[in-house]
């Protein structure tokens, strides 16, 4: 492998949608490739990151341009990730005009997802998050920066899996959730964190201007995911289709997620019920050679499933 110099990982202390940030600077730091990981706090998760073999942490914030251009120094890969945010495209866009004052950024790995490739400037279904980073990925485009965007479908760790369904399994045996007989294809964070890593370590030549669509092995309803997560576990589970509104009232409110973090998840689930969500792509075993994660890996990193398997 040729010299590469240190890598900018932002989001990095974790706390979003599989932590995929903070995975791909565990990756880093395994290779010994040395890693600047932006956080936002400095707290327990930054000083976990310190003990890292070759990791430097700043502290700092994405919509602030003297933050951005201080992580960026000496840099010339990134990997651009933020937590659902109401600020993501002012984030994105200060995280464009510091690269190209940079200068010697090249490859700038962009965390989008998969909704977007179905965007168009009058969509009106999607969450605000979701038209945030339609409009983010034109931005990037349009800088002239050498990008790449990886555009994830539903993580197997978003609330609506992670969170949501986790819960009823314990409680009940059931997975709740108002998609009908949507199909869809959960992609694990470790494999998105997986692709981003080979991406950032690979001959930039390779990627830039490419788009590369990650989901799971396959598409299938809920009733499937059931039982196929049944399975796994090594006890029953069924799927209850619950209706929207009720579920949005009893099931989502209760997490006491923010205004703009639960309408994205609310729209996912709307969306799931419309069939958006019914896709397939080869790109991880295209790049990584191996199948995609199924659910047995959502199990095996959480601790209350690992006990209802038991």
């Amino acid at each position: 492998m040729a010299e590469i110099h240190r890598i900018l990982v932002t989001g990095a202390a974790g706390g979003g949608v599989g932590d995929v940030g903070h995975r791909v600077v565990e990756h880093l730091s395994a290779q010994r490739i040395p890693v600047r990981a932006m956080v936002h706090h400095d707290d327990e998760r930054a000083a976990a990151l310190r003990g890292l073999t070759g990791v430097e942490v700043v502290v700092g914030d994405l919509t602030k341009g003297r933050d951005v251009v201080a992580a960026l120094d000496g840099c010339r890969r990134v990997y651009f990730g933020m937590s659902v945010s109401p600020y993501y495209l002012e984030a994105t866009a200060t995280m464009a005009a510091a690269a190209l004052d940079n200068g010697s950024v090249e490859l700038l790995v962009n965390m989008s997802q998969m909704t977007v490739s179905q965007m168009k400037p009058t969509s009106a279904t999607e969450s605000r998050q979701q038209r945030l980073q339609w409009l983010g990925e034109h931005v990037l485009n349009w800088s002239g920066l050498p990008v790449t965007h990886v555009r994830p479908t539903v993580f197997m760790e978003n609330p609506l899996f992670g969170t949501l369904a986790v819960a009823s399994i314990q409680r009940d045996g059931t997975i709740r959730l108002p998609f009908g007989d949507g199909r869809t294809s959960p992609v694990a964070a470790r494999d998105v964190a997986d692709v981003v890593t080979r991406v950032l370590t690979d001959d930039p030549v390779r990627h830039v201007g490419h788009v590369y669509e990650l989901t799971g092995a396959g598409s299938r309803d809920m009733n499937a995911i059931a039982a196929e997560v049944s399975g796994d576990l090594k006890r029953p589970v069924a799927y209850v289709d619950v209706p929207f509104d009720h579920w949005v009232e009893h099931d989502l409110k209760p997490l006491h997620l923010g205004p703009h973090l639960q309408d994205h998840i609310a729209t996912m689930a709307r969306l799931h019920k419309q069939n958006r969500y019914d896709r397939t792509t080869s790109d991880i075993t295209d790049l990584l050679g191996r199948q995609p994660s199924g659910f047995d890996s959502l199990i095996e990193e959480t601790a209350g499933l690992q006990t209802a398997a038991r």
